[in-house]
């Protein structure tokens, strides 16, 4: 299975931490972050993976250049960001022929890759995609999920004042490459998955609980807690 990782966002919450650092190399514990990510996937069967780039593309291939799994990473830059489904329309051509993983790559986490497959592998028929899901201390920073007796999406609320629970989408997901003909049908270039994609989606999207740790790093205080928490794990 091949990846593809997200990992081109500006990290503006995170100012000042990222006005000269991506925030994909923000240090946790003095490794980048996107190492983490290389890491658990690459050790744990992904056998190739995609990563984007956008703002300060340089030190990112400077860092994936020098890294022991470089030659399991290829950088596709975006000159103008296309939005988080528009990603996958880009680099269809490296995804399409089979079950791809795809994960925004701003958050960090620890959880069972290959459980995470056959999770998706011994999937229901019609379900599309797998997404990963957390307990969150902050639900109305994510998207919250509703789900039916099958633990199947069935109501999805992105980041809403008064969320109904806190269990989270994790932004890692397990997807069909029939998502890619979905994306194409749009006939346009920038698109966001979770407003236009895990919408047209429901019900056909089940859920894969993360029990071991994640956490969105998107401000310097849910940063310096997971320095905290992961030191302690």
């Amino acid at each position: 299975m091949k990846a593809l990782l997200l990992a081109a966002g500006l990290g503006t919450r995170l100012r000042p931490i990222t006005a000269n650092l991506p925030k994909c190399l923000v240090p946790i514990l003095g490794k980048p972050l996107l190492a983490y990510w290389l890491e658990i996937l690459i050790q744990n069967g992904i056998e190739h993976v995609f990563v984007n780039t956008h703002y300060l593309p340089d030190m990112v291939n400077s860092f994936v250049g020098s890294h022991p799994y470089r030659e399991k990473v290829t950088l596709v830059h975006e000159e103008v960001l296309l939005g988080t489904a528009g990603t996958i329309l880009k680099n269809r051509h490296g995804l399409e022929q089979e079950s791809f993983l795809m994960a925004h790559a701003d958050n960090l986490t620890r959880f069972d890759v290959q459980a995470f497959i056959q999770a998706h592998e011994l999937r229901k028929p019609g379900v599309e995609m797998t997404m990963m899901t957390f307990e969150t201390d902050m639900p109305q920073n994510c998207g919250i999920v509703e789900l039916d007796e099958n633990d199947i999406v069935i109501k999805f609320y992105e980041k809403v004042f008064s969320p109904p629970s806190n269990h989270a989408n994790a932004a890692v997901y397990i997807l069909e490459p029939t998502i890619i003909k979905f994306l194409q049908s749009l006939n346009r270039e920038i698109i966001d998955f979770s407003r236009e994609v895990i919408p047209n989606y429901m019900s056909q999207i089940q859920i894969f609980r993360n029990t071991d740790y994640h956490r969105d790093i998107g401000t310097p205080e849910s940063l310096h807690l997971a320095e905290d928490e992961f030191v302690n794990i």
